[in-house]
C-alpha cells in the first residue's frame, strides 16, 4: 500500500474515532459496528449451516455397516487437518482467550476448525457445530476491533458480541444467546464481562435477522414441548427432583469424559490417529443404535415422537454419553451443547415411562435445563435457551432446574478456563 493511501485510511479511521456532533440519542457509530459485526456473523453461520447440511446430506447415504468405515475415514480427514494446518482448540481454549488474553481471539486457525468441524459434525460425530461458530464469529469481532483499533474492554466487547452472533445463529434466541456468551466466560460471576452486554445484544439481533433469511428459519420452537398445564406449586418440586437427576447424569458425563481422555493421553500419538480411533468408536456405536448418531438437533424429534421401550431408551442414554465423551477427548471439533440436551430429553422420557403419572415435558425440559447447566454453569442462559428452542412457556419451572443443575454441579468446572487464573 502506497503512503498516500495508508494516510488516507488513517484519515478515515480518525473520522470514525470522533463522536457525533448534536446528537440527542445513545445511538452512536459504534453502534454500526456492532450490526455490521452482526451481519458477518450472521452470514458466516448461514454460509457454515449450508455447507453443513448440504455435506451431512451427502454423507448420510452411508448407513448400516458402512457408517463405521465413513467415520473412522472422516475421523482420519479432520484429524489431519488439524495436524497440517494447524490446531484451533475447543471451547476451553475460546474461553481463555476471552478472559486472559485481552479478548483476543486468533483467526489463523479458523481454516482448520471449519474444516475438521464439517467433516466432524456432518458425518454423524456427538458434537454440535456451536463452537465452530463461535471460534470464527469470535475471531472475527477481534478483526473488526483491531482494524478499527479498539482495545482493552472495547476489543473484548466486540470479540464477545461475535461470540453471541454464533450462539444466536444457531440457538435462534438472540437473548439467550447473548447472555450464554457472557455467562459461559466465568463459573461464578457472569457480570464480569457486563460492559459486553449491549455489543452483544446489538450484534445477535443483526445475526440472527440475516441467518433466518439465508436459511429461511421461522419463529416457531425447534423441539414442540409446548404441551404442560400447570397443576400446582408440586410442580417446582417436581422439577427440582427431576434436576437433580439430570445433574447426576451430568456427573457421569464429567467422569466419563475424564476416563476417555486419560485412556487417550496415555500414550502419546498423533491427532490423526486418535480421531481414527474415535470415529471407528462412534461408527460402531452409530452402527447399533443410529439415533445416537450426529448431534441431535433432528435426532430430539425423533426421540419425542418415537415410541421406544424402556430398555432401548436406557442403552441410548448410556451410550450416547458415550459418544459425547468419545468425541470430545479424540480430537473430533464440535460443541456437545445440544448434545447434552438430547441426553436430558432421553432420560426426561425415562422417568415418565418409569412413572407415567409424572408430566412428560417437564420431566424432560428439568432434565435438559439441569444437565446443560450442571455441565456448562450456565443456569440463566440455559433458561432462556430452553425456553426458546422448546416452546415451554412456564419460564420458571426450567429456572428452577437450572438453578438446581447449577448449584449441584462439582466444585472444579468442566470447563476448566471458567476458573479464576491464579
Amino acid at each position: 500500500m502506497k503512503l498516500k493511501q495508508k494516510r488516507k485510511l488513517i484519515t478515515y479511521l480518525n473520522v470514525l474515532d470522533q463522536p457525533i456532533r448534536f446528537n440527542p440519542f445513545v445511538f452512536s457509530r459504534i453502534f454500526l459496528l456492532w450490526a455490521l459485526l452482526g451481519l458477518l456473523g450472521g452470514i458466516i453461520a448461514g454460509v457454515y449451516w449450508i455447507g453443513l447440511e448440504f455435506l451431512s446430506h451427502y454423507l448420510a447415504v452411508f448407513n448400516g455397516w458402512k457408517v463405521i468405515p465413513l467415520m473412522g475415514i472422516c475421523g482420519l480427514l479432520a484429524g489431519l487437518i488439524i495436524h497440517f494446518i494447524g490446531d484451533p482448540g475447543e471451547i476451553h481454549l475460546i474461553v481463555n482467550n476471552i478472559r486472559f488474553n485481552k479478548g483476543k481471539l486468533n483467526p489463523k486457525n479458523n481454516p482448520s476448525m471449519v474444516l475438521s468441524s464439517l467433516l466432524c459434525v456432518a458425518s454423524g460425530g456427538s458434537l454440535g457445530p456451536e463452537a465452530p461458530l463461535v471460534q470464527v464469529t469470535g475471531s472475527t469481532g477481534t478483526w473488526i476491533g483491531k482494524l478499527f483499533r479498539l482495545k482493552g474492554e472495547e476489543l473484548r466487547s466486540l470479540s464477545i458480541a461475535g461470540m453471541a452472533s454464533g450462539f444466536t445463529a444457531l440457538f435462534g434466541a438472540p437473548l439467550g444467546g447473548s447472555l450464554f456468551s457472557l455467562e459461559i466466560l466465568h463459573h461464578k460471576h457472569a457480570v464480569e464481562y457486563y460492559k459486553a452486554i449491549i455489543p452483544a445484544f446489538v450484534s445477535s439481533c443483526f445475526s440472527y435477522l440475516v441467518f433466518a433469511l439465508i436459511i429461511h428459519l421461522g419463529l416457531g420452537p425447534v423441539w414442540d414441548l409446548s404441551a404442560y398445564e400447570y397443576s400446582g406449586m408440586f410442580d417446582f418440586g417436581y422439577a427440582v427432583l427431576f434436576a437433580i437427576i439430570g445433574a447426576t447424569f451430568g456427573w457421569v458425563f464429567i467422569f466419563c469424559t475424564k476416563f476417555f481422555k486419560s485412556i487417550f493421553e496415555k500414550k502419546p500419538i498423533p491427532i490423526y490417529i486418535k480421531t481414527l480411533i474415535g470415529g471407528i468408536i462412534l461408527g460402531i456405536i452409530a452402527f447399533y443404535l443410529p439415533i445416537t448418531r450426529y448431534f441431535g438437533h433432528h435426532e430430539i424429534n425423533e426421540l419425542l415422537l418415537g415410541n421406544f421401550s424402556l430398555s432401548l431408551l436406557f442403552a441410548i442414554l448410556i451410550f450416547k454419553i458415550v459418544a459425547i465423551s468419545i468425541t470430545v477427548t479424540s480430537g473430533w471439533r464440535g460443541g456437545f451443547i445440544i448434545p447434552l440436551f438430547f441426553v436430558g430429553a432421553t432420560l426426561g422420557i425415562i422417568i415418565h415411562q418409569l412413572f407415567p403419572s409424572i408430566n412428560l415435558t417437564l420431566a424432560i425440559v428439568s432434565c435438559m435445563a439441569a444437565i446443560n447447566a450442571c455441565v456448562t454453569r450456565t443456569p440463566m442462559s440455559t433458561t432462556i435457551l430452553l425456553a426458546t428452542l422448546t416452546g415451554f412457556g412456564h419460564f420458571i419451572p426450567i429456572l428452577f432446574a437450572s438453578l438446581t443443575g447449577y448449584f449441584l454441579a462439582p466444585r472444579i468446572p468442566f470447563i476448566g478456563s471458567q476458573m479464576n487464573k491464579e
